[in-house]
């Protein structure tokens, strides 16, 4: 499982934005959770961090490994 650190979601809109990013992008398997409380993204599959955080910046959105 790979998690990531998520800054500037502050509404389901966005959750929901950054949970379609990165269910698209190749590898995924499953999204598991974008939480808007911590901020924290859980995704299960064989990808690359970076791929999913260009994903979430081309939300506009900045994001971590954690």
């Amino acid at each position: 499982m790979t998690r990531l650190k998520i800054e500037g979601i502050s509404c389901r809109h966005c959750v929901a934005a950054v949970d379609e990013a990165l269910a698209e992008v190749d590898g995924v398997e499953r999204v598991l959770e974008v939480d808007l409380d911590s901020g924290i993204a859980k995704i299960e599959g064989d990808v690359e961090t970076e791929a999913l955080l260009a994903a979430v910046r081309e939300e506009g959105y900045e994001a971590t490994a954690a």
